[in-house]
């Protein structure tokens, strides 16, 4: 008599290991990331590693004169430069590491934005001051500003928000208020801190990711109406701020007090001409354009590197603003298209906003620009910004 029972073989761990990973889709995902990346994620990449390495080369340039004044190494600024640049090598290692559905997920949200906000709170109750803004944390050695943290942590809600919400766009009260609270509070935080550069980046950001998020024409153009005039109530207010940031409009006449970084700037770049004076040879850094190795940076790259050191940065930005559009097009969900915009934005405005103070364009807001200025809070929140956008590239469609 033959045994008809049919012999299956027993479940194993491993098995139920692979089923789960096929079941969230965690195993499409490793297999997605074993496969070549696609050319925007080089694109990227090769513009964020030339930006750093340019920038540290130029903050050794412009830093060595101040960091010997006083009293230290010349390589005082470079070598702490070099080491923000490290830690921010692994805050971009971990963004792009750590799948980017994981921010969807408010229980591990909220907490990264309730204290980046709540950082900025200290900051104004005991912050230090410099440069008119207190906007910076002492901590030990080391000095931090939060405001840098709290891009990414807007954009991440931002991102959040509207890919989950994006089928009720037209209701006020599902999309339009909460942004606009999240964006009252982020300029608020900045405009007590009298980092008003700050706060015009918040807006700059939000606005553009309600752009993307097709918000109705209405409520896009009454926003903007009630920021402008908003913005114009605080600059009013805030008198010495207005007089420093529109400087630039009567240049001449305020060239010896308010507007005196601003013509030194165009002094430098107009000295370097076409064939730039070589790296090291610039006059800007010898005390003729202050904190030209943080915020006049792009001064002493004119300068010194000339056309060509112009035409690297600005076309540098505007490439990397493109594939970040690419990728926030080509992008396999609303969430990746949402981030990868978010940062495009931050980078490409914070650097029209800096480059165009420092040539007399633009109001002079006192901000960096992204990779090239020295600053650890900026070094490291950009590169973890990159770290995102390459997160998102890294799983982009192709053809």
């Amino acid at each position: 008599m033959s045994d008809t029972s049919s012999t299956k073989r027993p479940v194993t761990l491993k098995d139920r290991r692979e089923a789960t990973l096929r079941r969230t889709g965690v195993a499409k995902r490793y297999r997605e990331v074993s496969e070549r990346p696609p050319s925007v994620f080089y694109s990227i990449l090769i513009i964020v590693s030339a930006f750093v390495l340019l920038g540290l080369v130029m903050v050794l340039s412009s830093s060595s004169v101040v960091s010997l004044h006083s009293g230290t190494s010349a390589w005082n600024l470079f070598i702490r430069q070099c080491f923000w640049a490290s830690i921010g090598a692994f805050a971009a290692w971990t963004a792009y590491r750590t799948p980017y559905e994981t921010w969807r997920n408010y229980k591990i949200l909220m907490p990264i934005v309730a204290l980046t906000f709540g950082l900025n709170v200290i900051v104004f109750l005991k912050g230090s001051l410099t440069n008119g803004a207190k906007a910076w944390l002492d901590i030990g050695p080391f000095r931090m500003q939060p405001s840098e943290f709290m891009k990414i942590a807007v954009i991440l809600f931002c991102a959040n928000l509207l890919s989950h919400r994006h089928r009720s766009i037209r209701i006020v009260s599902i999309v339009l208020a909460p942004l606009l609270a999240l964006l009252g509070l982020a300029a608020l935080l900045c405009a007590m801190q009298k980092d008003y550069g700050g706060a015009l980046i918040f807006v700059g950001i939000i606005l553009i990711m309600m752009f993307m998020g097709a918000l109705p024409i209405r409520q896009l153009a009454a926003t903007t109406g009630v920021i402008m005039f908003l913005g114009f109530l605080v600059l009013s207010y805030a008198n010495n701020a207005s007089q420093r940031m529109f400087a630039f409009l009567h240049l001449e006449e305020t060239k010896a007090d308010t507007g005196y970084q601003v013509y030194q700037s165009l002094l430098s770049i107009a000295n370097g001409g076409i064939t730039g004076t070589g790296i090291g040879s610039g006059t800007s850094k010898w005390g003729y354009v202050p904190l030209a190795y943080s915020d006049f940076i792009f001064a002493v790259i004119a300068e010194e590197l000339g056309i060509f050191g112009t035409f690297l940065v600005i076309g540098g930005f505007i490439s990397l603003v493109y594939f970040g559009i690419q990728v926030a097009i080509s992008s396999p969900d609303t969430h990746g298209a949402f981030i990868a915009g978010g940062v495009s934005a931050w980078f490409g405005f914070q650097a029209l906003v800096n480059i165009g103070g420092v040539v007399g364009a633009l109001p002079m807001t006192g901000l960096t620009l992204p990779f090239l200025s020295y600053g650890g809070s900026s070094m490291i929140a950009s590169m973890a910004g990159a770290g995102l956008l390459l997160n998102v590239a890294r799983h982009v469609k192709t053809n």
